[in-house]
């Protein structure tokens, strides 16, 4: 069984996420390719970058039209069309579930009524898409993470300025671990929190493992604290004794 660990010191984003898992050797053809049958217009690239010394994959998505909103179900056909393979879509689908029940409990309607702002843009789309479909080219079995860095401060939003973490992300991780540390900025996205809290077997301190790869997704912004990057560690988990798990 393949384990990947989700290693939040400086949050997650969506991007993020899909650069870690692209530096960890998931292959970036066939992520862009599964991308580009989701049909959103938007163009993906990977490029290499540092953080703090730390060499680590920026994923940028370019969008044509930023300002089209989408609801749950119309992602949920996006998704199900694409040449994505069936485990890739059913934690997508999973990932957008849990955001619209996020954003439905924050604003008090159903959540066939929920109506994603910045979430259902087409690089959120593709954000959660592509961490799914890598995750399934690295044969990934099981997803842990460590408690969450959220950061601090306030964020501006389509619903105004609103305290970090976003109501949407501070719903999406309730009974999960989270801390802040760091510049006063938003390090864990609704995105970011939705993959998290919708993959996540467990959150807590990094499990026993032989660890065979490791990636970096670097976020927008690079630090003086530190590194601004999003660590996955991937490999096959131990037992108690110490040996591989059956």
């Amino acid at each position: 069984m393949k384990l990947c660990h989700f290693d939040a010191f400086s949050g997650i984003s969506g991007d993020m996420t899909v650069g870690a898992l692209a530096d960890a050797g998931a292959d970036q053809a066939s992520i862009i390719e599964v991308l580009e049958s989701l049909g959103t217009g938007a163009t993906y690239e990977f490029v290499e970058v540092k953080r703090l010394a730390i060499a680590a994959i920026k994923f940028r998505v370019t969008v044509t039209d930023a300002s089209r909103h989408r609801h749950l179900p119309a992602i949920v056909k996006m998704i199900e069309a694409s040449v994505a393979p069936e485990r890739a879509k059913a934690r997508a689908i999973s990932a957008f579930e849990h955001l619209a029940r996020a954003e439905a409990s924050v604003h008090r309607i159903p959540i066939e009524k929920v109506h994603f702002h910045e979430v259902g843009a087409a690089d959120s789309i593709a954000d959660i898409v592509g961490a799914c479909v890598a995750l399934e080219l690295l044969g990934v079995d099981e997803i842990t993470c460590s408690p969450i860095n959220v950061g601090s401060g306030i964020v501006e939003t389509e619903h105004g300025t609103l305290p970090i973490p976003a109501p949407a992300t501070a719903r999406l991780l309730f009974d999960k671990p989270i801390y802040t540390r760091g510049p006063s900025l938003e390090l864990t996205t609704p995105t970011g929190a939705a993959l998290a809290s919708s993959l996540a077997s467990r959150f807590g301190a990094l499990p026993a493992m032989t660890v065979v790869a490791s990636g970096y997704g670097a976020g927008d912004h690079d630090f003086r604290e530190h590194a601004n990057v999003f660590r996955v560690l991937i490999g096959e988990p131990l037992s108690a004794d110490g040996k591989e798990a059956a």
